[in-house]
């Protein structure tokens, strides 16, 4: 079992869907990718809050044994977002962004974390995804997200990004958006012609495709007759996907890619289930190993 790295926000969101809302909840891709990750093996977090972040947050990734000691507490109020999601809810609508010590957020790596070998960018500044590579000594595995204000407005240093980090874990819309294709299947091609040596484009509820030089791999999501709330389902699937990885120590071979994005869509399928982190605060992995079984039923053509 080796250590995973995840570099990303934390965040208070207030989130509305058709099935109600939710006031300054916990959320923000840090925590999302840690309690999926942390199922599966060691995780190591960087991230900055504000004063107002409260201790009973801090506690709830220690209690999945996630190493804080990256975790920077800043003068000001902890980062905020307001969204909504209306008729199939696989996108979602912004309604306020508010940085606040984010804005400055400044990753320094622990030197403890600095022989991590498996290093997830979530999505945050190019720029700030690049310093962080540069303090990590020998990665085995680099992988990254991004965003669309990023793609517009940052192009040129994602795509430097690009050409460093071994997967790409992107949602269809911003897919689309950075390479300019109409449909994943062209996107993923496009993406991985850009450096990385794989490519996983997140498609809701209608699953994923995963794209390497040795083929696809495309699933549908696991069934949820009622989606409460998206939010942090592709951070989830992130943690699943490099926790898996982590776990076994595994390479990026078409099989480990295969298996990890099955564990990455499983644990998206508990998120989606509840808001915020309030369903992934909960699974342990007898629920893991009881979904995969239930999933192998759902695409088995045998």
């Amino acid at each position: 079992m080796s250590e995973i790295l995840v570099v990303g926000s934390l965040a208070y969101d207030t989130i509305s869907t058709p099935n109600g809302r939710v006031d300054r909840t916990l959320g923000g891709s840090a925590n999302y990718f840690s309690l999926a990750a942390s199922l599966y093996s060691k995780v190591r977090v960087v991230g900055v809050v504000g004063e107002d972040y409260e201790d009973k947050d801090f506690e709830l990734l220690s209690s999945r044994s996630v190493d804080t000691a990256g975790l920077q507490k800043q003068k000001g109020k902890t980062f905020h977002w307001e969204g909504k999601y209306q008729g199939d809810m696989n996108e979602a609508i912004t309604l306020a962004t508010d940085l606040n010590v984010f804005e400055h957020f400044n990753p320094e790596l622990p030197a403890s974390y600095k022989d991590s070998s498996y290093v997830f960018l979530a999505n945050i500044h190019p720029e700030l995804q690049l310093r962080v590579l540069e303090q990590i000594d020998r990665p085995k595995i680099v992988g990254s997200d991004t965003m669309n204000f990023w793609i517009q407005s940052q192009l040129g240093s994602l795509k430097k990004v690009l050409t460093k980090v071994d997967v790409v874990l992107i949602n269809e819309g911003e897919a689309k958006m950075l390479s300019g294709a109409s449909n994943a299947i062209s996107a993923a091609e496009s993406i991985l012609a850009m450096g990385p040596k794989a490519v996983v484009i997140k498609r809701g509820e209608y699953g994923f495709v995963m794209y390497s030089k040795e083929g696809y791999f495309i699933l549908p999501a696991f069934p949820i007759a009622k989606v409460v709330d998206p939010t942090g389902a592709g951070d989830t699937f992130a943690g699943a996907f490099f926790g898996y990885l982590a776990k076994g120590d595994s390479d990026l071979s078409l099989k480990s890619l295969k298996e990890a994005c099955v564990h990455g869509c499983l644990m998206a399928s508990f998120t989606v289930q509840g808001f915020g982190l309030d369903s992934l605060r909960d699974v342990e992995w007898a629920d893991v190993q009881q979904r995969f079984q239930d999933y192998g039923r759902v695409i088995s053509f045998a």
